[in-house]
């Protein structure tokens, strides 16, 4: 028997399993491996709490899927001065990309949330 051809369509032209792609796209991001440099200037009440704040976000959004170093730039002001720190606390996402620079208490959890790209702007 013959076999007859495939009708022709714009849906017709895209690749098998094309919307299967967009999910694992989605998946690979909750996957995503984030590594973050807070930088601090001691044991002051703003860098306590920009610790405290960016532990819980970390716990609470990126669970397993985080690298988190806590940089004193008094104890280390080379590294500091290398990346370019004039305010503290700075908070660098490194990956996933594009790199970020977030400065401040980091408090306001939504606009972190939106900083590493953890929520979509509206």
């Amino acid at each position: 028997m013959k076999k007859l051809p495939e009708k022709s369509s714009a849906a017709g032209k895209r690749k098998p399993g094309g919307a299967g792609k967009l999910e694992s796209a989605g998946s690979l991001l909750r996957q995503t491996k984030y590594f973050l440099c807070l930088y601090v200037c001691g044991s002051t009440m703003r860098s306590a709490l920009a610790v405290e704040n960016i532990k819980r976000i970390c716990e609470q959004y990126l669970k397993n899927r985080h690298e988190l170093k806590v940089i004193d730039i008094y104890q280390q002001p080379n590294l500091a001065r290398s990346e370019q720190i004039v305010a503290a606390p700075t908070l660098i996402k490194r990956r996933p990309l594009p790199l970020r620079r977030l400065i401040g208490d980091l408090s306001n959890q939504e606009n972190v949330l939106l900083g590493l790209d953890l929520r979509e702007r509206a």
